[in-house]
């Protein structure tokens, strides 16, 4: 024992040495780590600042709750612009007009074909067949650029040129 005890005397400077040491190196790394918390807390606080939120935890509730809102509301919209932009397709928003002369020498350019059609060439032909007595008026139903009745060579062309504005 009294070898142990002679051991420890010896070497109790080098102990006492090597702790101090170790106690020291901690003590500076817990005051860089304090620094870089009074660091952290300054800017958690600059960031809070002006919020009116207490914590960091209600107001990243209050974002997701927001966020959750407008997702639904995009959804809203985007359904509404789905059923607007098919609706435009099915628009009668071409349009062809022919003009001409029905009786060839006689009169000017008062009659007319008009094409009114959509994106999927369905509409009407209207044409109007102009004389110095009367006027007459004839429409025509279009399905896929066709008519179930008869085109003149001026109601096709004002077809031909309903297409070309498409």
């Amino acid at each position: 024992m009294s070898e142990l005890n002679g051991l420890i005397e010896e070497h109790l400077a080098i102990f006492i040495g090597v702790i101090m040491f170790v106690v020291f190196m901690l003590l500076i790394l817990m005051l860089s780590q304090l620094s870089k918390l009074k660091k952290l807390r300054r800017r958690y606080e600059m960031m809070m600042s002006g919020s009116g939120v207490e914590n960091l935890e209600s107001l990243l509730i209050d974002l997701k709750m927001q966020l959750d809102s407008m997702e639904d509301d995009h959804k809203q919209q985007r359904v509404i612009l789905d059923s607007t932009v098919n609706k435009l397709h099915s628009v009668k928003g071409h349009v062809g007009l022919i003009r001409y002369n029905a009786f060839g020498e006689r009169g000017s350019d008062l009659s007319f074909s008009v094409a009114i059609m959509d994106d999927h060439s369905d509409g009407v032909v209207l044409t109007s067949i102009y004389n110095r007595e009367n006027s007459y008026i004839y429409a025509k139903s279009l399905e896929q650029g066709e008519s179930k009745h008869a085109l003149s060579t001026e109601e096709k062309e004002a077809i031909t040129l309903a297409k070309q504005n498409m």
